[in-house]
This record gives C-alpha cells, sequence and structure tokens, in this order.
C-alpha cells in the first residue's frame, strides 16, 4: 500500500518540477513511510510513497520496464491478490521477472494486455502507466473503489493524486469551493457523490473505471459493472458458493511479507474473517494469529442499550478469542484522545468525517500499526448481504430517498438562510437520489418489491459504501498500516447482487444467508448474534466535550464557519445538553455529539486548508 501523485504536461518540461513533485509526495508520506521515489520526463513526472508489504527489496517505485522500443513506467497503490496466477500466464508468455513483488506482474500485465488487464485483477488499486512513446497516461481504480484516486485538469496540464492534499499541494489547484462543493458537506456528507471532488475542477476516478490523457484530450471509460440476471441456484447451492467465495477471499489476502493480523468486534463479519485466517494459520504452521479489537474507557458502565446497539462487544471477543485461541490485543481509548483526534481525522480524510467514528478507528490503527503492518477487516457485509434495517424495515425501503439520511429538514435549519437557499438540501439530494436510481441495471420481469429490492442493495453498494471505504482506508493509511477488506472481493459482490431478497433474509433475519453459510465455522452464539454497529462511546464526557468545542468556535467571531451555519439554532441545540436532542442523521451513528464534532471539523477544514468559498 502506497500514495502516488503524478503530473502530465504538454507545455511544461517537468524534468525541472522535481521541487513541486516532492511537495506532492510529502504530503502522503504516512501512507508509506518506508521509501520514496520520483520519476522525472520531459512531459510526465510520478512521486511514490511506498508502504512496503511484499516483496520488500524488489518493489520499489516508480518502477519501469522495457517491452520493444516502448519503455512503460509505473506508480501504483494497491495489492493484488492473484498475482500468482498472473504471473504464470505471463510466463508462459515468455515474460521473465526480477521479483515476486505484485507490482512488476501489474505493469507486465500491462505490457501483453494493455488497458484490458484491469479485467483480470483480483485485488484493490489504484495506479498511472507512462508510455512516451505513445504520449499516453493510463490510470485505472479498482472496482469497488477500495483505493481512492483524485484528478484535475489544468490547461494543459493533468495532476492526480491518492489524496486531495496532495493536488493542493500542487500550485495550479487551489482550494476554492463553490455551492456544489458546500452541498457535498451539508447535504451528502459525511458521504460524497462518486466522482465529486468537493474542491472546484477537482474530480473522483470512480471506481471500475480508467482513464487515458493524451494529446487528443481525457477519456474515461468504465471497465466493471454489475450485470442482473435470474439467480438460478438453489439455496443449499447458493449458501455453498457463498462459503467458498468468502473462504477464497480470505485466505487470497493474507499474502504478506511483513506482520498481518486481523480486527476482532465478537461480530459476524470480523468473527468470520478471523476464523478462516485462524484456519489457515493453523493449516501452515504460521504461529498464532494476532487479532486486535477497540473499546472506550467507561463503556462498562456507561453503555445503554438501543434497537441499532443492542449488546456490548466485548464478551464477544472473549468468546471468540478463546474459540479461535488467538494472540489477543485489547485496545482501550479514552474519551480526552477521541476528541484531541478529530483535527488529524479530518486532516486524514481531507473532509469533515464520521467524527468519532473517523477518529477511534484513527487511534486503533496507530495502536495496530506497534503490532502489524497489514490487517483484515469485516467492511462491506451488510452491504452485501443485508444486514442494515433500511433493507427490510417497510418505512426505510420506501423512504424515497437514501434511507440512512431521511431527516433532510433538520439539516437545512442548521445552515444559515442564505446558504440554506443557496444550496437547497432537499433538491440536492433528491437530484442525487434520483441519479443514484437511473444507475440501477433492472431486471425485465421483475416485480416492484423485487424491483426495490435491487435499487436498495445497489444504493448500499454505490452510495454508502464508499464512505466506509473512504473511512477505512483514509484513517488506517494516515497510521500506515494497510487493511484489506475480503467482503469486497468482485467475485462476492457479483454473485450476491442477483441473489434474491428472500435468500439473503433467510429465516427473516438479517443477513440470514451468511449466518446459514457460516454454520460450522463460527460458534452459535456469534453465528446468531443480533447485528451491533462499530462501537461508540457512551461517556457522557465525550458529548461535554465536543459540544463545549463548537461553543468555542461559535464564540470566536473569526470563524469562517459563522457564514455558513444558522449561530443560534446550534446554540439551542447544545442548549438543550441532550445527546438524543438531535436523532442520528447519517445512519445509526451520526447524532448529537457527532453533528457537534461535524460542525468543529467544518470548522478547521476551512482554517487548515485556506478553503475560499465563491
Amino acid at each position: 500500500m502506497c500514495g502516488i501523485a503524478g503530473w502530465t504536461d504538454w507545455k511544461l518540461d517537468l524534468t525541472q518540477q522535481s521541487a513541486v513533485l516532492e511537495d506532492m509526495a510529502e504530503t502522503l508520506y504516512n501512507r508509506g513511510p518506508d521509501a520514496g521515489g520520483i520519476f522525472l520526463s520531459q512531459h510526465t513526472a510520478f512521486a511514490h510513497r511506498r508502504l512496503a508489504v511484499v516483496d520488500l527489496t524488489n518493489g520499489q517505485q516508480p518502477m519501469s520496464r522495457v517491452r520493444g522500443d516502448h519503455t512503460y513506467t509505473l506508480v501504483y497503490n494497491g495489492e493484488l491478490y492473484n498475482t500468482e496466477d498472473i504471473r504464470r500466464d505471463l510466463l508462459a508468455r515468455g515474460y521473465k521477472f526480477q521479483g515476486h513483488s505484485d507490482t512488476e506482474v501489474l505493469l507486465t500485465s500491462y505490457i501483453e494486455w494493455g488497458p484490458a488487464c484491469v479485467e483480470r485483477f483480483n485485488g484493490i488499486f489504484a495506479f498511472a502507466i507512462w508510455d512516451p512513446k505513445e504520449q499516453n497516461l493510463f490510470i485505472a481504480r479498482d472496482r469497488l473503489g477500495v483505493k481512492p484516486l483524485f484528478y484535475a485538469e489544468r490547461g494543459a496540464g493533468f495532476l492526480f493524486a491518492s489524496e486531495l492534499k496532495a493536488l493542493l499541494a500542487h500550485p495550479a489547484v487551489e482550494p476554492v469551493v463553490n455551492a456544489e462543493g458546500l452541498a457535498e458537506v451539508f447535504a451528502i456528507g459525511p458521504a460524497k457523490t462518486p466522482g465529486h471532488g468537493v474542491f472546484q475542477g477537482v474530480h473522483e476516478l470512480k471506481p471500475g473505471h480508467f482513464l487515458q490523457f493524451s494529446r487528443n484530450g481525457l477519456k474515461i471509460t468504465q471497465y466493471w459493472k454489475l450485470d442482473s440476471f435470474r439467480h438460478e441456484d438453489d439455496f443449499d447451492t447458493t449458501v455453498a458458493n457463498v462459503r467458498e467465495l468468502l473462504q477464497d477471499a480470505v485466505e487470497r489476502q493474507l499474502v504478506s511479507d511483513v506482520p498481518i493480523c486481523t480486527f476482532l468486534s465478537g461480530g459476524l463479519d470480523s468473527s468470520m474473517i478471523s476464523a478462516f485466517a485462524a484456519k489457515k494459520f493453523e493449516r501452515e504452521n504460521l504461529g498464532k494469529l494476532h487479532t486486535f479489537s477497540i473499546d472506550y474507557k467507561g463503556n462498562d458502565k456507561n453503555f445503554k442499550k438501543s434497537d441499532f446497539q443492542p449488546d456490548p462487544d466485548a464478551p464477544f471477543v472473549t468468546r471468540m478469542q478463546e474459540f479461535l485461541g488467538s494472540e489477543h490485543h485489547y485496545i482501550e481509548i479514552d474519551t480526552p484522545q477521541l476528541v484531541d483526534s478529530l483535527r488529524d481525522a479530518m486532516f486524514a480524510r481531507d473532509l469533515p468525517g464520521m467524527a468519532d467514528v473517523d477518529s477511534s478507528l484513527l487511534l486503533f490503527s496507530q495502536e495496530i500499526k506497534k503490532e502489524a503492518t497489514v490487517g483484515l477487516s469485516g467492511e462491506c457485509a451488510d452491504e452485501i448481504f443485508g444486514g442494515y434495517p433500511w433493507f427490510y424495515r417497510e418505512e426505510m425501503v420506501n423512504a424515497g430517498t437514501f434511507p440512512w439520511s431521511r431527516n433532510k429538514a433538520d439539516r437545512a435549519t442548521w445552515l444559515s438562510k442564505e446558504w440554506s437557499q443557496q444550496i437547497n438540501i432537499e433538491e440536492y439530494v433528491q437530484d442525487r437520489y434520483h441519479q443514484a436510481l437511473a444507475e440501477v441495471p433492472h431486471l425485465a420481469g421483475e416485480n416492484a418489491a423485487e424491483r426495490r429490492a435491487r435499487e436498495i442493495s445497489y444504493l448500499n453498494l454505490f452510495r454508502w459504501m464508499p464512505t466506509l471505504l473512504d473511512r477505512k482506508d483514509r484513517m488506517t493509511m494516515f497510521a500506515s498500516l494497510e487493511v484489506r477488506v475480503p467482503f469486497c472481493d468482485h467475485r462476492i459482490v457479483e454473485y450476491m447482487w442477483n441473489v434474491p431478497w428472500e435468500m439473503k433474509y433467510y429465516e427473516q433475519r438479517e443477513k440470514g444467508l451468511l449466518r446459514k453459510a457460516l454454520e460450522g465455522v463460527l460458534p452459535d452464539d456469534i453465528l446468531y448474534r443480533k447485528k451491533s454497529p462499530y462501537p461508540k462511546t457512551h461517556n457522557p464526557n465525550y458529548f461535554a466535550a465536543v459540544r463545549d468545542m463548537v461553543l468555542k468556535v461559535l464564540d470566536d467571531k473569526s470563524s469562517p464557519l459563522h457564514q455558513l451555519i444558522d449561530v443560534e439554532t446550534i446554540r439551542e441545540i447544545a442548549k438543550a445538553n441532550d445527546p438524543n436532542f438531535v436523532k442520528p442523521w447519517f445512519g445509526q451513528l451520526m447524532a448529537g455529539p457527532q453533528l457537534f464534532a461535524y460542525l468543529a471539523q467544518v470548522d478547521t477544514w476551512l482554517r487548515k486548508y485556506n478553503v475560499r468559498i465563491v
């Protein structure tokens, strides 16, 4: 895992621009503290920061290889999980390799197959390849967008980077945000519309797409999308196929030349990954699997049961640790750490985010990094297998908007009158919602219920899930920790896309099919534990701290936040002194404390990035 950046320009001699590339690379240092490299040519320059995971000696970048009269140069962020399969194909075609890195295999794949190489990859990636003979820059991103990639066109130049901060380090990219960018922050946030870069003239390369930049201009191509067809497998066959796919995905993602571990919350998803990993460790004599869990100081006393969070994780973590025989590490976070890390979490994401849900993951990752460099996490099972209440609760299914963001009217009251009118949160969200529905590949002959189930699944995969993947990448990579997400294996997503909801909701239970597929893999009390989301702090001191934080911002007349929000409305919310006064406004985790923290992050973002609003 790494950080990449680059610049192609048809009018400038980029061999004289090393200082700019170094500035861009420096912003990505945390993504790759092990090594760095710069490639300079007349019209294209690359920068790379490396987190060494596989082939520590021969995987340095930028990497160049010669084939005939072409010299190809690569910068790459990611991991291929079918490296050896592809290597065998390339060896049979006469290629030779200098090392065993997936970097060299990826570059050689492009040399052999050109843009079509991406269709062969099982992995997570964002990479760029320069071919000076063809004067062509090729950039691709993995199917589900696990690895980030942003770009901007400026005059005759094209810029790209793993993170927004690296683009902003280039003198041609200014931190300018218009009304649409603010709508992303206040109407869609902490999510983001796919392809949107928030800053003016900045874009995100969408998942499953590649681009080519040549003297003929910019061309973007979608190379992967879901296809809808009738699911022909019976239930027992579906269960067997799901189990086989899950085990294969986990085992493929355990490749590493550095210490590797798993996240373990005691929930179904992380327990499954840990169980398959532990079995492989035992089968191949790899020693004890190291597992990690997070909790908050005082949660044993302050925990409050709810529909979304029915029980604490701690007892189930202990149960799984004993079942696995793993070397377990309990990470406990205190309130002052959470609050202090909100600023770093914003900087890691380059935008206001999921408040303590972000900062806690950042702190967790920093602790894991002391013991391991690679981790496997259970993200995205809920989106793929139907774990959220908005998959089956009628009022959510038929909400007529993003089911995790239904109270748009409340959001509008937080803004100043001027910006509430300019942004028009209700209209902006509904436009984005209908835009998403228009993308759904419907299947002819489906009834209304089946059609809606497919729409809900699509919304989860391509509007909700990217937020969690973005969070996972930014917080973990800011801690120089590579985290892999086996549930995002595209084979699993493609298969489950056409499995009917009745199968997914087996026995009228969320993720019922997944639970059935894991019978015999996990203890029954883990297997049938009711879904519990990523843990949050229940300490009232956190609420008090973020309330005071936002009040301090409101008292500061120089705060740039004043021009955007309705100060008196936010003061009234703070005055209520009730963490439940504001209902969750983004899924089940963003409530009153997160609203205060989010607004404080917006203030920090505006100041630190010197954002200019136009």
